[in-house]
């Protein structure tokens, strides 16, 4: 049985990680080679277009940190989870939720919904 909660973490985990090697591993355990991400805003292919998506959102949104909202959950291969991104200790400025395909433990594609954004 495939632990939601673990793969759920390990996602966030990775969307924090800033150094690069440690990410790498982190895209290899977590991700399938050929992952697939879209959202309303970004998209990426494989673990390199994730690892591109995710310096991307570190470099605009320098000093905050993802973290899970309530507990993930799903059926068959899919999961659904809630994240929060702002900066540590405080009210999360952004709010999203993610649906995903699990294959052999691990995300073939992610896709995610903006819950809540700054107005423009």
């Amino acid at each position: 049985m495939t632990d939601l909660n673990t793969i759920a973490q390990n996602y966030i985990t990775a969307w924090n990680e800033g150094d690069a090697d440690r990410r790498q591993a982190l895209l290899e355990a977590t991700f399938t080679e050929d992952v697939s991400y879209r959202d309303p805003i970004m998209q990426g292919d494989g673990h390199d277009g994730v690892a591109a998506l995710i310096d991307g959102v570190q470099q605009r949104f320098a000093g905050f940190r993802f973290s899970l909202k309530g507990k993930p959950d799903g059926f068959a291969d899919t999961i659904r989870f809630s994240w929060n991104l702002g900066p540590e200790g405080t009210e999360s400025v952004i709010e999203g939720t993610d649906i995903g395909v699990i294959e052999n433990g691990r995300l073939k594609s992610v896709t995610g919904f903006l819950d809540k954004v700054p107005a423009q």
